[in-house]
């Protein structure tokens, strides 16, 4: 067991895999484990790889209305006023150039469809203006929450997040393939579930990032900052931490960077720690 120390001044969560079950439910002993943080002045931050439109199903669950990092750090987003603080993006000339680049290496691999997150302004912003899929884009969850348009629309404007789609390939496969493909310097490659579909992103946008950031911006410092996480995306904010906490049903990698691995999964887990001060 990681020693407690001192209770944390910020906890930062990811949200699928780690706050929620498998029914999308926060349960009511880590809701009620929260609402204890919350009167003890700590503040709660939700790190996911959602977009802004797509957490405030989880918030509406919650006695708190955080600050979000989103888009795995991309968009950091203050759900209580429904403002975009920051938004971090790629350029079309990136997105295209990398796209090319990919799919010159997953060719012998069945190639690839592509989808692109925008930030806008607001969570309630048209879905079909924010989430832009080609017509071939093969969708890794039932969706009607998106537009379709040719490729060359997808990749007109900045974006928070390009997604990559394989049909043949899992998403570790194809994010090895795409990394070795793409320079280091025009974009950060990830992953957040196992489906064939990997999350591309502007150098350095990591959930480390927005973490960091929120951090910073309320004085607290890295010490003090606790994380739970299950994925891969979810690496580089354990590592920044003060405290990295990894689920119990996290992959391999993430638990070989973390200070503590729970002994329970998904949303238990994240109670059984927070239970050690609040």
């Amino acid at each position: 067991m990681m020693n407690p120390g001192p209770a944390p001044k910020l906890v930062a969560t990811d949200v699928d895999g780690t706050l929620i079950n498998s029914s999308e439910r926060v349960p009511q002993r880590l809701r009620d484990a929260i609402s204890r943080l919350s009167d003890h002045g700590v503040t709660l931050a939700l790190s996911t790889g959602r977009p802004p439109r797509w957490i405030h199903y989880v918030l509406d669950q919650l006695s708190v209305r955080p600050i979000c990092v989103c888009a795995n750090g991309a968009v950091l987003y203050d759900s209580s006023s429904d403002e975009i603080i920051k938004a971090h993006t790629l350029s079309p000339t990136v997105m295209t150039d990398t796209v090319m680049a990919a799919r010159a290496a997953l060719e012998p691999h069945g190639g690839v469809s592509i989808a692109a997150e925008r930030a806008g302004t607001s969570a309630y912003d048209p879905a079909d203006e924010l989430f832009l899929v080609t017509p071939e884009y093969s969708h890794a969850w039932p969706s009607v929450e998106h537009g379709t348009v040719p490729e060359d629309v997808v990749l007109s404007e900045p974006a928070t997040k390009l997604l990559l789609r394989s049909d043949y390939l899992d998403s570790k496969e194809l994010h090895d393939i795409v990394r070795a493909a793409v320079p280091v310097d025009q974009v950060h490659v990830t992953f957040s579930m196992s489906g064939g579909l990997i999350e591309l992103a502007a150098p350095g946008v990591t959930k480390a990032l927005g973490v960091s950031t929120l951090a910073n911006m309320l004085g607290i410092a890295r010490d003090d900052v606790i994380t739970f996480g299950d994925m891969p995306n979810d690496i580089e904010m354990l590592q920044w931490a003060g405290r990295g906490v990894a689920m119990g049903n996290a992959r391999p990698e993430v638990k070989a960077v973390a200070d503590h691995i729970t002994s329970t999964n998904d949303d238990a887990g994240v109670a059984d720690v927070l239970e050690w001060w609040f």
